[in-house]
């Protein structure tokens, strides 16, 4: 995968406070708690997000995060870019320098029949309508129920 544990954990974590729906704080042991996420290594990710205007944070007893924008206004592309850095489904899916038409690797000319598809979906995903999946269909952003799937029958 081309991203970083890092951005999926904060990924997962802004969706989790986006479906939350509330404009309050969240505190962030209750996301760790919830997202089964390390609190320390959380509050790192947390702090790029709030570096990069995504999140908000408050210190104290009622203090945690929340979004700093509407959620419609913060796409996968943000949280990605915020985290990882920009273009980051630009470089090679082996993370081989220099890769491209002259000296390309195994699979480069199928990843980038595929980038421009995988640019538009995280671009195109909005908080919004993730937190909207998560409570209408009740998908799940964490690691619980995965077990119980891998012992129904196919």
């Amino acid at each position: 995968m081309l991203l970083t544990k890092s951005c999926l954990y904060g990924i997962r974590a802004a969706m989790y406070v986006a479906s939350l729906g509330h404009k309050e704080y969240v505190p962030i042991q209750q996301i760790s708690e919830n997202l089964n996420i390390s609190f320390h290594f959380l509050t790192k990710i947390l702090q790029q997000l709030t570096e990069n205007n995504i999140m908000i944070s408050y210190r104290g007893p009622k203090g945690g995060v929340a979004l700093a924008r509407d959620p419609k206004d913060i796409s996968l592309t943000d949280i990605v870019e915020a985290i990882d850095g920009p273009n980051i489904f630009d470089q090679c899916i082996f993370g081989l320098p220099g890769c491209g038409n002259l000296a390309p690797c195994p699979l480069h000319s199928e990843w980038a029949k595929h980038r421009e598809k995988i640019n538009a979906m995280f671009e195109n995903a909005t908080l919004n309508t993730l937190a909207d999946k998560i409570n209408t269909f009740n998908f799940r952003i964490a690691d619980e129920g995965y077990e119980e799937e891998k012992k129904q029958p196919k």
